[in-house]
Parts: C-alpha cells; sequence; structure tokens
C-alpha cells in the first residue's frame, strides 16, 4: 500500500489506543511519535510502497546509525501494532510488519527499594501524597490506573480496589490496612475542603489535583518523584519504582508467580518472571553473606 494511504490512517490507530485500548495520553503520544519518526524516514528515502522491505530497512538503518536495540524494538513494536490494527479495521489484506523480527535486547532488571526505603518513602504528612504513595505500594499499580480511579472503585468492607487497566481490562485487587487508612484520612480532608467550595462540580475521581479536577499522569510523577528522591537515584523515581517494589516484595515472601501475575495485571507469564532473577540474584547475595559455608 501507498505510504500517504497508510500515513491517513495514524490518527485513527491514536484513538483507538486512547479510546478502545484505555491508553494513556503519554503512552499514545509515544505510539504517534515512533510512527511519525517511520513515515519520515520513508518520506526522506522517497519509498512510495510500504513493503517488508520498506520496514526492514527502516530497522537495520536505525540499528547502524546509532540508535540503541531497545529503542529499535519499541518502534517496531508500534509499527507491527499500526499494522495489526489496519488489517482488523480491513484498509490492507496483509501485514507486512509480521515477519519482521525484533532485534535482540539485553534483558533490563528493574529496580526495586528495600523494605527500609519503602518506610522511608512512606513518611509523608500531606494527606493525599501519603495516600497515592500507600496505594501504589499496596496495590502495584501503573500510574494510568491510580489516576484513573474514582472514589466508587474503592470497597472498603471487603478491603478492595477496582482497577482499570490496559484494554479497559478490570480487575478486583486487594488493598493493605495501610492503604485504606490514608485514603479514608484523605478523603475526610478532601470533603471538608469541598464543603467550602459548595459551588464546585463533583469529581468522581480519586485523587484531585489543586484545582479539583482529576490528577493526571505527569502530575502523579511529580508528587512520586518527590518522594523518592529521598531514597533512590533520580533515574528511578517514577511510579513504576513502586510497582516493581510491589511485585518483588510479593516473591520475596514466597508468592507464587502467577499470582503476582495476576495482581499486576500482565497478559503474559513471561512478562512477570524478570522478577524472578531480580530476587534470586538478592538471595544470592544475602546467602553468600550470611551462610558459614558460604565460601
Amino acid at each position: 500500500m501507498q505510504r500517504e494511504d497508510l500515513y491517513s490512517h495514524v490518527n485513527d490507530f491514536i484513538q483507538y489506543l486512547q479510546k478502545e485500548k484505555n491508553y494513556s495520553r503519554h503512552t499514545s503520544r509515544a505510539y504517534q511519535s515512533d510512527l511519525e519518526q517511520f513515515f519520515d524516514f520513508l518520506r526522506i528515502q522517497k519509498a512510495g510502497e510500504v513493503d517488508k522491505n520498506a520496514i526492514m530497512f527502516f530497522v537495520s538503518f536505525s540499528l547502524r546509525h546509532g540508535l540503541d536495540a531497545r529503542s529499535v524494538a519499541r518502534r517496531l513494536s508500534t509499527i507491527k501494532s499500526f499494522f495489526r490494527f489496519l488489517k482488523r479495521t480491513g484498509v490492507i489484506t496483509d501485514n507486512p510488519a509480521l515477519v519482521i523480527k525484533t532485534p535482540k535486547t539485553k534483558k533490563h532488571l528493574p529496580g526495586f527499594l528495600t523494605y527500609e526505603q519503602v518506610e522511608q518513602a512512606l513518611q509523608v504528612t500531606n494527606p493525599r501524597d501519603r495516600a497515592i504513595m500507600e496505594v501504589l505500594y499496596s496495590c502495584g499499580l501503573r500510574a494510568a490506573e491510580l489516576v484513573g480511579l474514582d472514589v466508587k472503585d474503592l470497597d472498603f468492607n471487603k478491603d478492595e480496589i477496582k482497577v482499570k487497566g490496559k484494554g479497559n481490562k478490570q480487575r478486583i485487587l486487594p488493598i493493605g490496612r495501610s492503604a485504606e487508612l490514608a485514603v479514608l484520612d484523605y478523603l475526610k480532608v478532601r470533603k471538608g475542603s469541598s464543603q467550602k467550595k459548595t459551588t464546585a462540580p463533583r469529581v468522581p475521581a480519586l485523587f484531585l489535583n489543586y484545582r479539583g479536577g482529576r490528577l493526571s499522569t505527569r502530575s502523579l510523577q511529580r508528587i512520586v518523584r518527590k518522594y523518592l528522591l529521598r531514597v533512590a537515584k533520580a533515574a528511578g523515581t517514577n511510579p513504576h519504582l513502586l510497582r516493581h517494589t510491589f511485585a518483588t516484595h510479593l516473591l520475596e515472601h514466597g508468592a507464587d508467580l502467577r499470582a503476582v501475575q495476576e495482581l499486576l495485571g500482565h497478559a503474559s507469564l513471561s512478562t512477570v518472571q524478570i522478577y524472578t532473577h531480580l530476587t534470586r540474584d538478592r538471595l544470592k547475595k544475602i546467602y553468600d553473606k550470611k551462610h558459614p559455608r558460604a565460601e
């Protein structure tokens, strides 16, 4: 199919990601940026027909000119998703990206906090921010999942929370007592504040910004970074660090891998298995340090 004809469907694809797949604006923008770079490359190369050779050339060119394999793999994944969407919607009959092999990347072990670091990071006086930190660590939520929570999604009688994950898939998660108490404290403060603003419209969102609207993902990242900088390096101060920590601590305490998969909302078990390497490395260090016959 011709390049310009395909490009005309990019916005449809982005709308699909946001409305049907429930992807955040930040994630959708990343997909759009990948596709823009792909089509810009094709325009510069004056490629009219987009086939598997054009995609392979884009991948090989990117690798030869210094782009790391992980970034190239991500762009190729975006392109494959785009063509899957086009085939599903009947725009194309064959997916030219299907046969393109993904560049091999080094396994990246996610960072995590120790129990002591978590305790320090959760020493937060602001009621809303404390509730945010507690819920992230208690439930292992993605950033978009947390900001998407509504007050009605919490069931304090059952100690459960309803989460809308990727692809609008819902899951019910247990919520720890510390997180529950932090949320209740925040809601009391919020209720008192809203009574002073009787003209303000009611917002279903659980976590609000200072204007009374739903907290954005970007604002959440700033909040979490503020408290994690106390205990972690700047590169590891995003909300995902608490998600990694949640999974790691569960596995270290003997949680079943499939149970952690369900709690995290991962479709594939292989996505969760990376944590087993992480916990195994830590156990080896503990063994070497503590066992009298280790050396």
